[in-house]
């Protein structure tokens, strides 16, 4: 029962986990391309162009001839992404307590 109920919230972690592996491995070997990248993460090319794309729309990387690299907001991004994880622990801990008063 509690798999279908978190499949959608699942889903959506393994997505976040893939953009930030994706932009890390941006950062540490840029300029790169799609291809290279899916070697470095061994991430298929579809998944790679999509994250890509999605990080791109979010200003995080940008595009060159050379391949993709980061832009200036990855320090910022990476600092409030750490700030809304410790949030969330803060709920799922809240959670657990719930679930474990049965």
């Amino acid at each position: 029962m509690a798999g279908k109920m978190f499949a959608g919230t699942m889903e959506e972690m393994d997505l976040v986990e893939r953009h930030i592996l994706m932009l890390k491995a941006t950062r540490e070997n840029e300029p790169v391309g799609i291809i290279r990248l899916s070697e470095i993460l061994n991430i298929p090319r579809h998944k790679v162009r999509y994250s890509l794309r999605l990080l791109e729309q979010d200003g995080l990387i940008r595009a060159t001839p050379e391949g993709a690299v980061v832009t200036d907001r990855y320090n910022e991004f990476m600092n409030d992404l750490s700030t809304q994880l410790d949030s969330v622990v803060v709920r799922i801990n809240r959670l657990r307590e719930q679930v474990s008063r049965k």
